[in-house]
């Protein structure tokens, strides 16, 4: 959290800097924005590094310690290459629907836009419960305690549900202030509070589809919610989204159901799988 403290707090600052180039800088445009981004981020990576090596709160490495060890190298690949095949399926499957969104004109891919990056800041919070879920389910398999494993994820997975309601409420009472916030143009206002208001209504089950994933990922078995994203979004969420908007003639209403259905079917057969506890036998 310190790092990212400073990292963007560094990106922040140059970013208009470089973007508009005040005083001596030249304005590098959106190369400027680029720019300050790998500096930022080369500069909390540098951080993390020094910290590492001179000895941090609860791990320290020693230079004659980094040394090749094969066998934890492999069995790192091998749990690293679900957690990898989640993100690129979810995040090709957003690629899809922005096309598919691209089909009704620039409005309403510019409203997508902007209601899916409120939804990613506000989904922060829930991103960093559902890591503390991935956490103590790993703690707490490796002290032996799977049944407080268990019980830390339905707990999480609650308090998400009850953050995540909050927000909805809003999202879905104040729709088109939030989209006005960062345009004024009013087909893209009403494009974006669509969007915001019918993807604000599956929020409850997104607590779920957050944390269950995590849980697993905490367990080692990151092959089971790579499969889950396989069939949620691959074969239901773009192929629907394509049906609703495009052959049923929903328009890019269709896409944003498509959301909410494929992610409430990726919670429901996140809570099934996990209850059934085979989680609980899995060794890394």
């Amino acid at each position: 959290m310190r790092v990212l403290w400073l990292a963007n707090t560094i990106n922040i600052v140059l970013d208009p800097i470089l973007i508009f180039g005040w005083g001596p800088v030249p304005a590098l445009g959106i190369q400027g924005a680029a720019v300050a981004t790998n500096i930022g981020r080369g500069v909390g990576v540098l951080t993390q590094l020094w910290v590492l090596f001179r000895g941090a709160k609860h791990i320290r490495v020693l230079a004659f310690q980094v040394r090749p060890q094969s066998a934890v190298m492999g069995r790192l690949v091998r749990t690293s290459l679900g957690g990898i095949g989640q993100f690129i399926i979810a995040t090709s499957s957003w690629i899809g629907l922005v096309r598919i969104v691209s089909e009704f004109g620039s409005e309403a891919v510019a409203g997508y836009t902007i209601a899916v990056r409120i939804f990613i800041f506000t989904l922060l919070p829930s991103w960093g419960m559902a890591n503390a879920a991935a956490t103590l389910v790993g703690q707490n398999l490796g002290a032996k305690q799977p049944e407080r494993a268990e019980r830390s994820v339905w707990i999480t997975g609650l308090a998400n549900m009850a953050f995540l309601a909050t927000v909805s409420l809003v999202y879905i009472s104040f729709s088109e202030a939030l989209v006005r916030v960062f345009t004024a143009e009013p087909a893209v206002v009403a494009a974006g509070a669509e969007c915001l208001r019918i993807v604000s209504y599956g929020y409850l089950v997104y607590a779920w589809g957050m944390v269950m994933p995590q849980a697993f990922n905490g367990a080692g078995d990151t092959l089971t919610p790579t499969k889950i994203n396989f069939f949620c979004f691959w074969l239901l969420e773009v192929p629907l989204a394509y049906l609703l908007a495009i052959q049923a003639g929903a328009g890019e209403q269709g896409v944003y159901w498509s959301i909410v259905i494929a992610e409430a079917t990726g919670a429901a057969m996140g809570i099934w799988l996990f209850r059934r506890g085979r989680w609980k036998t899995i060794q890394v």
